[in-house]
């Protein structure tokens, strides 16, 4: 892809003594929300870490804006949302959010832009550990959103979340992505694949597809992701190769 920000190549990450991730190759380019799908247990976690830089990398490359993964000078250009919220539970929305800002070196002005971006200016003065589980996570997000990322890692975001809120989550994400920014999200949950702009499928550590949710439906001449999966799936199986 040119003018790719995130170059993949042939990636390998091991374990003690098992392979997590099989020679991965893709990029990423800005503007597009990526999704990243797959059961538990596939390495999804484990390629996000390494595309932030905090995955020792049994061999391959994974460079960020043309620096590898994990480089100084993208601290400021790369957001990564763990599944476990990363804020304190004893301080308020806001003074979470100020306190990352000083960490990070972003703007003081950032932070009342974050607050809002996720919506949660109503909430800004309530300590994060009174918040609910979606509210939490949306302040995790904040803190994020902060140097106004060009890379976001997200890693099962809407997991437990109810459907308005998940709704309300993929809009902000592609409204990220509308100003620039490349959004990559994990998932579970297949019936999210059409929120995506484009989708990499994952099964046991490999990419058995990548393309958007139309083509892999078409390719598999089925109606939905989670049949098309399951098609890719038993394809692998019996040696037929997959979508990609």
């Amino acid at each position: 892809m040119v003018n790719s920000l995130v170059e993949v190549h042939a990636l390998v990450v091991d374990r003690g003594r098992r392979r997590v991730l099989h020679g991965l190759d893709f990029t990423i380019g800005h503007g597009s929300v990526t999704g990243l799908l797959g059961p538990s247990g596939c390495g999804k976690s484990t390629l996000m870490r390494s595309l932030v830089g905090v995955q020792q990398l049994t061999s391959g490359r994974v460079t960020v804006a043309g620096s590898d993964a994990g480089s100084s000078e993208l601290r400021s250009r790369v957001g990564y949302v763990t599944q476990a919220a990363s804020v304190y539970d004893d301080l308020t929305v806001r003074e979470n959010l100020t306190f990352f800002a000083r960490v990070l070196g972003a703007d003081s002005a950032a932070v009342a832009d974050a607050i809002a971006t996720v919506d949660l200016a109503d909430h800004a003065d309530q300590v994060v550990g009174r918040l609910s589980g979606g509210q939490r996570s949306r302040a995790s997000l904040a803190v994020a959103l902060l140097n106004t990322p060009e890379l976001l890692v997200l890693d099962e975001p809407t997991v437990g979340l109810d459907p308005v809120l998940r709704r309300d989550l993929w809009a902000l994400f592609h409204r990220l992505a509308d100003q620039g920014a490349a959004v990559f999200v994990s998932s579970h949950v297949m019936d999210e694949a059409d929120r995506c702009d484009r989708l990499l499928l994952m099964r046991e550590g490999r990419i058995i597809a990548d393309g958007t949710p139309q083509e892999i439906r078409e390719k598999t001449r089925t109606d939905d992701i989670e049949s098309a999966f399951l098609a890719l799936v038993d394809a692998d199986r019996s040696g037929e190769g997959s979508t990609s």
